[in-house]
């Protein structure tokens, strides 16, 4: 399968209010990949996601979605190519789970028409992919946070696009639905779909993200395999942790052992 450029930001920086956020930063992303935005608290993760959905606008530079920049196109036709999974999973009203989930197919009916049988087997699907079918009736308001975001990730799968974002994924899941969660994901890239995650278990990272992309202060301060960014330096210099980082001979996972925090 040949890789397509799906995203490709250049020299983009943003400032809130009179903050530097995201520093001249370059970076593209092609379909088949499985990449993972880590970096200590602070970073840049979630705002650098949000400029790769036009949620915020660069001061300098520009998105571009495949051979169009992000400026130039709706929101509408954005949702249609690129879906978000955000961090806050707060909900305002009282949705069950399957009018949730179709939510994900608004880009393609409208606010007002009526799902197709097309469009009720997508959401089935979505549902079955994320552990939900048994809740689709409940009210997604009074569900747990992990469920609440299988709920979101099931959205975000019913809008069928061939990029999709995540912040912080695995936050308030349980190890079962990380994994599974993580299996999902990576079997979406195997089909040539793009995945961007903001991550904070490295380890997990590790394990599932084909290439890995450490920020720092706003910047990119590594980039490669999960082996060539996760060393004892990057992990000192960084996430300002002594560490011992070892790389399984068997699967090639890798283990990170934190020992002591760097004094400033």
């Amino acid at each position: 399968m040949s890789k397509q450029m799906l995203l490709n930001c250049h020299n983009l920086s943003f400032r809130y209010q009179k903050q530097a956020v995201i520093k001249d930063l370059s970076l593209s992303l092609q379909s088949g990949e499985f990449v993972g935005l880590i970096g200590p608290n602070g970073a840049g993760k979630s705002t650098l996601l949000k400029l790769l959905l036009g949620l915020n606008k660069p001061n300098l530079g520009e998105v571009m979605l495949g051979e169009q920049a992000l400026s130039s196109l709706s929101r509408n036709e954005i949702a249609k190519r690129i879906s978000f999974v955000p961090q806050d999973h707060s909900i305002d009203y009282a949705f069950t789970v399957s009018e949730m989930v179709a939510m994900g197919r608004t880009p393609y009916l409208g606010n007002y028409r009526t799902e197709t049988s097309q469009d009720l087997d997508i959401i089935e699907n979505a549902l079955q992919r994320t552990d939900l079918m048994h809740l689709k009736d409940r009210y997604a308001d009074q569900l747990s946070g992990g469920e609440r975001q299988r709920v979101f990730i099931a959205r975000a799968l019913a809008q069928q696009t061939e990029t999709l974002l995540l912040d912080e994924p695995t936050a308030s899941l349980d190890l079962c639905h990380q994994l599974e969660l993580m299996n999902l994901i990576s079997s979406l890239t195997a089909e040539g779909h793009l995945a961007v995650a903001a991550i904070h278990d490295l380890e997990l990272a590790s394990r599932y993200c084909s290439r890995l992309v450490m920020l720092s202060e706003g910047a990119i301060v590594a980039e490669g395999t999960p082996v060539e960014v996760l060393t004892a330096d990057n992990l000192k210099r960084y996430f300002s942790i002594e560490a011992t980082v070892a790389v399984s001979d068997l699967d090639g996972s890798i283990r990170i052992t934190a020992h002591n925090p760097v004094s400033p």
